[in-house]
């Protein structure tokens, strides 16, 4: 079964990783596979945390859906009534 390893941790290992250290050798150092510092150091690089976005950001998100999602059905609504009205 795999090891979770806590954020902190992870973090130490790849602030480690960029000093020109072969990544075999810090895996070895840190009890780590090649494979999981490749993973580690690439989600570093993509600025993810693993924690999601902050809360008031996806709440955010989830009213700007809800919004979108109405101002659509108005639009649909809008459509059907001209094409009822350029039919009669």
């Amino acid at each position: 079964m795999p090891t979770a390893y806590g954020a902190e941790f992870r973090q130490d290992v790849i602030d480690v990783a960029p000093n020109g250290e072969a990544l075999a050798q810090i895996g070895k150092v840190f009890g780590l596979s090649v494979t999981t510092l490749k993973r580690w150091i690439a989600s570093a690089e993509r600025g993810e945390s693993g924690a999601g976005p902050p809360a008031a950001e996806s709440a955010e998100m989830r009213e700007l859906k809800k919004r979108s999602r109405l101002l659509e059905q108005k639009n649909e609504i809008l459509r059907r009534a001209a094409a009822y009205l350029a039919g009669t």
